[in-house]
């Protein structure tokens, strides 16, 4: 049976009598994955800000404890909705500041020079534009989401990890992760002692690292979280390791290129049940 192909129409949702901005908001609220930001959940909407109107919509990565100031607006972008943007994404950052925070702005046409104007920002401040077409096919609507201009992430180099902000072992028991969570460093610390007895824990709002004679060396972050704990150790991907980790068993979540680290989900029965195998991250990590 030949595939019979039918032309689409691009509408303006903004002079439409039967489409408005609730109607979009209610799209993405349903299921935000549309944006192809990941796999985010509807926190908020139309969110009150102090003094400053409402967010439409807070998105929350629960897996990367990342937060989305969402603000759609049909038609072209203008320098108020770009202002309001930020705005709403510095309130919630300064309100949640033990979540990551990035500001997305989602509108019809982003201009190439508001696109330059958002550019700027862009840096100092992780912002995520997101074009949005409304494509109709017969009686059906389809709404096309394409990210033109993606963050630059807010984090740190490698060379400059101890700028980051200084926390204790307090903010972590009680903001990010547990008790528990946290005592799974204590046993990652434990199997780097065997290595080198001077390693011992930095804390920072971002990870915890590690230290060795009062000198960084964050050859592995660690992160704990409400249900576990990231495991972060720098080494040049092989497939040999990749077949390790695989068969262990353990939870490989990626391995992030830009900064040649793997990142393994860790629970307590794992740091049990592959004392070795994280020994052996640890050690050529560090270069042992």
């Amino acid at each position: 049976m030949a595939i019979k192909y039918v032309k689409p129409t691009t509408i303006n949702l903004k002079n439409h009598q039967n489409y408005n901005e609730k109607w979009v908001q209610d799209i993405i609220a349903d299921d935000p994955s549309i944006l192809g930001l990941g796999n985010l959940t509807l926190k908020d909407r139309e969110r009150m800000q102090p003094h400053a109107g409402r967010l439409d919509l807070l998105l929350l990565d629960e897996e990367e404890e990342t937060r989305y100031e969402v603000e759609i607006q049909l038609g072209r972008t203008d320098e108020s909705h770009i202002i309001r943007t930020i705005e709403y994404y510095d309130i919630e950052h300064k309100r949640y500041p033990q979540y990551e925070h990035c500001a997305v702005i989602i509108a019809e046409d982003i201009t190439s020079r508001f696109l330059n104007v958002i550019s700027l920002f862009n840096g100092a401040i992780p912002l995520i534009a997101i074009q949005m077409k409304a494509i109709e096919y017969g009686d059906n609507v389809s709404l096309l989401f394409t990210t033109v201009l993606n963050q630059m992430p807010l984090g740190f180099d490698d060379e400059e990890e101890d700028t980051s902000e200084v926390t204790d072992r307090n903010f972590w028991e009680q903001k990010r992760g547990t008790k528990e969570t946290v005592s799974m460093v204590d046993k990652i610390l434990e199997l780097l002692k065997t290595i080198s007895a001077d390693f011992e824990l930095k804390y920072t709002k971002n990870y915890i690292g590690i230290a060795e004679n009062n000198h960084v060396n964050n050859f592995v972050r660690l992160i704990p979280q409400r249900n576990g704990m990231k495991f972060e150790p720098k080494i040049i991907k092989t497939e040999d390791l990749d077949k390790k980790i695989e068969n262990s068993g353990l939870d490989l979540i990626d391995y992030n290129n830009r900064r040649n680290r793997y990142r393994i989900r860790l629970n307590k029965k794992d740091i049990e049940n592959n004392t070795e195998l994280i020994l052996e991250l640890l050690k050529s990590a560090y270069g042992k």
